[in-house]
């Protein structure tokens, strides 16, 4: 996305960063500081605006809630923030397994209308 993008596709962006720390952490129902330790736990990487102040995007605020769901349970933040990256490389992990399992179904689907050929 470029700066000449409409900004009705922007705000569609789940990667868009549209929200500055303090309207993210509004919307999430805690602190800066809390983002700023997940940050620091690198669960995520903030992008900064031109004047350096730190900018979330939707798919960076739903991975936060995860974290602070935890956290609110008693989770170490640390350990939450672990916790938060092996379910999204797990998550990605199945969607690539699955997207391998219907290739092969695909695959062999067309090797036996070859063969019946």
């Amino acid at each position: 996305m470029t700066a000449d993008t409409p900004l009705s596709d922007r705000l569609e962006d789940d990667d868009y960063p549209a929200y500055t720390m303090g309207r993210a952490a509004e919307m999430l129902g805690t602190t800066p500081a809390f983002l700023r330790a997940i940050g620091e736990a690198r669960l995520i990487t903030p992008l900064r605006s031109e004047g350096g102040h730190r900018r979330y995007s939707r798919y960076q605020l739903r991975i936060a809630a995860r974290a602070r769901e935890l956290v609110d349970r008693g989770t170490p933040i640390e350990a939450a923030c672990r916790i938060v990256i092996l379910e999204d490389q797990l998550e990605e992990a199945q969607r690539i397994n699955a997207e391998y399992r219907r290739r092969a179904r695909h695959g062999a689907s067309e090797g036996s209308v070859a063969d019946a050929g």
